[in-house]
């Protein structure tokens, strides 16, 4: 499939697939979840905050999976395809990424994110989750526990923001870039273009473990949606310029307090979130059951090794 083809596969289904929840998804037959599965499936909910665009597949207690920036929820594909047969699958593209439209004037900040999550939930009739999380999608799911914690059971960690790391030096570069309005257009939409630029260390390449697995599909799922108008752009690069204030201080006292079961797998080549930071997670939540390195990987490797993320889940879930 061609990036072409995928935007104009998007654009439909976007037009014609279920404005409303309806259920509980079907199951998928047979084989891997492509782009053209989640366009088919993708569902919105017409939420306060603006059009939230989510997956939901599965039977069972409900698991919320929360991607990094600037992917979407089809980073959670394979994590999904392994665990729909134990959980209600939860997947939403958060304000800012991937389909989701905020509403006009609406903040697209990290506490944000938070309550539009909650009315998700909320619209679902999902009282309580396990929550999966990678980058970004770990500073939001931290800041949850903290506004509801009694609707968090498990936490199940990857690479991402920590306390005081919050966010990392690296990141700035970035932030800086796009409080300016300029990130989704200067290094963003190239990648999109061009497929060697994305696979390299000067784009999204640089935060994967095997940056030539990645495909033009792919690229297209994530960045597509970002460059489809002047306001996704200028919402991706609202929500990217929001990173840059520390959040997690603040809270650290009311996640500490959270007692739930918490599991941290960490990638060690990550030079964003390095592993002091799996182990100051480790040490502060009360309910920890410690950390798993995975070695040589990099920050974007939940996409790359969901069988990793898949044993992970269940073993947290049985705690």
């Amino acid at each position: 499939m061609t990036r072409r083809d995928f935007l104009a596969l998007s654009s439909a289904g976007a037009a014609t697939l279920g404005l409303q929840h309806s259920g509980l998804a079907k199951q998928h037959e047979t084989g891997p979840i492509d782009a053209a599965w989640y366009v088919r499936e993708r569902r919105f909910a017409s939420l306060p905050m603006g059009r939230v665009a989510y997956l939901e597949y599965g039977r069972g207690p409900a698991a919320l999976f929360l991607h990094g920036y600037p992917l979407n929820g089809y980073q959670w594909r394979g994590a999904l395809e392994r665990l729909h047969s134990y959980r209600q699958c939860i997947a939403p593209d958060v304000m800012g990424l991937g389909h989701t439209e905020a509403a006009e004037g609406q903040a697209i900040t990290p506490e944000a994110q938070v309550v539009m999550l909650a009315a998700l939930l909320d619209s679902l009739d999902v009282k309580s989750v396990d929550v999966v999380a990678n980058d970004s999608g770990g500073l939001v799911a931290q800041l949850f526990v903290a506004r509801y914690p009694e609707r968090v059971r498990t936490l199940l960690l990857t690479n991402c923001d920590v306390d005081e790391n919050n966010p990392p030096q690296l990141f700035m570069p970035v932030a800086r870039l796009a409080q300016k309005g300029l990130f989704v257009d200067r290094v963003l939409a190239p990648e999109l273009k061009d497929l060697q630029l994305a696979r390299s260390e000067k784009g999204l390449g640089s935060v994967y473990t095997h940056p030539e697995q990645l495909t033009e599909e792919t690229i297209a799922a994530y960045l597509g949606p970002l460059v489809a108008s002047p306001a996704k752009k200028q919402q991706a690069d609202a929500y990217a310029a929001a990173l840059r204030t520390n959040v997690l201080v603040p809270v650290r006292e009311r996640l500490q307090q959270w007692k739930g079961p918490a599991r941290m797998v960490w990638a060690t080549a990550d030079p964003f979130f390095p592993a002091q930071w799996a182990e100051w997670l480790d040490k502060h939540l009360a309910g920890s059951r410690g950390v798993r390195p995975v070695e040589g990987a990099k920050l974007f490797f939940p996409e790359e090794m969901p069988e990793l993320i898949a044993e992970e889940a269940k073993r947290l879930w049985r705690a």
